[in-house]
């Protein structure tokens, strides 16, 4: 009754305002991720280590066995959640989540077929090393392109310097084929001095990656220290600054580096002061002509406790708009589903599942 209230009660004071909302779930334990299955259901990460399967229809949700051990320390555990392109036909389910491993611990990604409630045949695929003693900057986002290739985004665990090593995983984006060996056209590979699973480098906490329905190229963001959140196109070998080159400053003042500098790529988009961006998704509607949002890039905002939904002309973002700024919520996980609405994540002790979709639509 309590969760059928809330919802009511959420509808019913977003639906004149920019967007509407109902609340699909309460009580998740710090939801990180969310993939929709084919048969109306959908697949739901908490960062202790738990993955569920929820009803989107009546609310009941099964715990999925077969997940892998995590180390949900400070911003670790179970995180990003991806099926294969061709799920329909191999039930492959991929994680990402921060794992012990000497003395210390890194982001992992592994799979396993989902075969009714539980993941069989689970297996690592590849761990971002080296190991790290440290409790942040895990990244994690998991995506596929059209030619399949999977692409991660690695933090560079607080240490700020492994993002210009090239020797190092971390601070970087990855690009790896389904079963997690390293393509032989990566920018990197054959190089003495570079991992060459490294796509692009330079990046300080990736939270947000989506492939842009026009185009076909990876966007991601990632979070700024105090200001400089930023939105990036990674390309091939391309350096994105981090720490050499930065909008944001010293959580204590001073500045870090100056906004650009040779040989860097220049983000398409930041925010100053920061919004903690985590999440993001292409809005593609179905009646191009009679939904405000179609096009939109939607991001999620943890500090800020909104959804961003940013206009594009091309690569260049026109307009921004706060959306949900009447309820505070951390905002971890943002995607469209199959019905056309948007699916948000909150990270709260008793996170949420909320629907999102324009007030015309």
């Amino acid at each position: 009754m309590k969760g059928l209230i809330l919802s009511l009660l959420l509808y019913a004071s977003a639906s004149f305002g920019q967007a509407q909302v109902e609340s699909i779930a309460d009580n998740l334990v710090h939801p990180w991720a969310l993939a929709f299955l084919p048969d109306d259901t959908v697949l739901v990460t908490e960062r202790p280590g738990r993955l569920l399967q929820l009803d989107l229809a009546s609310g009941k949700r099964t715990r999925i066995s077969g997940t892998p051990e995590v180390d949900a320390r400070g911003q670790g555990g179970l995180l990003d959640i991806a099926l294969h392109p061709d799920f329909a036909d191999n039930q492959w389910v991929y994680l990402s989540w921060a794992g012990a491993c000497e003395r210390g611990n890194a982001t992992h990604i592994g799979r396993g077929r989902l075969t009714g409630q539980q993941l069989v045949d689970f297996e690592t695929l590849f761990i971002a090393t080296p190991c790290v003693r440290s409790t942040k900057h895990f990244g994690s986002r998991l995506v596929f392109d059209a030619a399949g290739y999977l692409y991660v985004t690695v933090g560079e665990r607080g240490e700020r310097d492994r993002a210009q090593d090239l020797r190092d995983h971390n601070g970087s984006v990855l690009r790896l084929h389904d079963d997690g060996a390293i393509p032989a056209d990566n920018p990197f590979v054959g190089h003495d001095h570079a991992k060459p699973a490294i796509f692009s480098y330079g990046h300080r906490n990736p939270q947000g990656a989506a492939i842009h329905p026009r185009t076909g190229a990876l966007w991601i963001h990632e979070h700024g220290p105090r200001g400089g959140d930023e939105i990036n196109r990674p390309v091939a070998g391309g350096n994105f600054g981090w720490p050499k080159t930065t909008f944001g400053r010293e959580y204590w003042g001073p500045a870090i580096g100056p906004d650009a500098l040779p040989g860097t790529q220049q983000p398409l988009y930041q925010w100053t002061p920061s919004i903690a961006p985590s999440g993001m998704a292409f809005y593609q509607a179905t009646d191009k002509s009679n939904d405000p949002w179609h096009g939109d890039l939607l991001v999620g905002a943890l500090v800020q406790t909104h959804l961003a939904k940013l206009s594009l002309v091309n690569d260049t973002v026109t307009k921004e708009v706060q959306l949900l700024t009447d309820r505070p919520r951390r905002i971890r996980a943002v995607e469209q589903g199959p019905d056309g609405r948007v699916y948000v994540l909150t990270d709260h002790a008793n996170g949420e599942l909320l629907a999102v979709w324009p007030p015309t639509r």
